[in-house]
């Protein structure tokens, strides 16, 4: 496989697990088994009504920063800040709170960091990393910086930090091995580091916060051997399924490739976010050459 087949595979499988969760986002698993059976299509409705295949804030975030790193030809935090506060402003369906207080205090003071806070221990600065792996996969080091720099314009949390930083480094390494030995020890090296991160045999919540996500996320994608089971499995543990359907989409997607996303899904997709998708994908990877 090719980097640019993976990194497609990555921004596609991102939305796709974006799409299919947000069906299911904020049910408990009975309740997903008790409605759905198993929840395996993109059909939209959820707690937000949505369209067949319509996205969330996780891929609209993801899609607002890849345009700025592709328009500046780098990075440039103001930039990407101000292309959030035009996305707040055109009154998307779902914001985080974390999310919509950070980039209000960026409208209101043009402050691109809050300060350290407790509260700001969410998903919403990791959900939308993606981009900056496919922009820098040849330069981590400016890779994990951008993550935490563009995190903390709405979240300023070390664990916040460390999921920017860690995602980014996994998506690298998924991007070139088709081998998922590597990725475990780097899996378990964070695990080490902060054992709250710990994966194996996760039976725990789902939710929004950061420490959840990832588990949710890493256990998702090691329990399983294909990209479609992978993102079955995850989303229908309910929760806040539109994030970790998206985050562990775009490690599958980076690890197995475009062949392995089913074809349903990725022709259920809106058809204005696929065709974005296909068309800043290379030049994200431009940037990293």
């Amino acid at each position: 496989m090719t980097l640019e087949n993976r990194a497609l595979a990555c921004f596609l499988g991102f939305a796709i697990g974006d799409a299919l969760g947000a069906t299911v986002e904020f049910m408990t698993e009975r309740e997903i088994a008790a409605t759905h059976g198993v929840h395996k299509n993109i059909v939209g409705g959820g707690w937000l009504k949505l369209k067949p295949g319509a996205i969330t804030d996780d891929t609209q975030m993801s899609l607002v920063l890849a345009r700025s790193l592709v328009k500046i030809q780098g990075f440039d935090v103001h930039d990407i800040a101000n292309g959030f506060a035009g996305w707040l402003r055109s009154g998307p369906l779902d914001v985080g709170n974390t999310c919509r207080r950070g980039i209000r205090r960026y409208m209101t003071h043009g402050s691109v960091e809050g300060p350290l806070s407790e509260g700001d221990g969410g998903n919403g600065a990791v959900m939308r990393v993606a981009p900056v792996a496919l922009a820098t996969v040849n330069q981590p080091e400016k890779g994990e910086g951008w993550a935490v720099t563009q995190g903390r314009i709405t979240h300023h949390h070390p664990r916040s930090d460390a999921a920017c930083v860690w995602f980014v480094r996994l998506l690298r390494h998924a991007l070139a091995t088709s081998d998922k030995a590597p990725l475990k020890t780097l899996a378990e090296q964070w695990v080490a580091l902060d054992p709250a991160f710990r994966f194996a045999n996760y039976t725990g919540q789902s939710s929004a916060y950061v420490v959840d996500t990832m588990r949710t996320v890493l256990w998702g994608f090691f329990e399983t051997e294909s990209f479609e089971d992978c993102l079955i499995r995850v989303v229908n543990r309910g929760g806040d399924a539109d994030t970790t359907g998206a985050l562990v989409g775009a490690l599958a997607g980076a690890f197995y490739g475009m062949q392995a996303l089913p074809k349903r899904w990725v022709k259920g997709l809106q058809r204005d976010v696929r065709e974005e998708i296909y068309a800043i994908t290379p030049q994200l990877l431009a940037l990293g050459v």
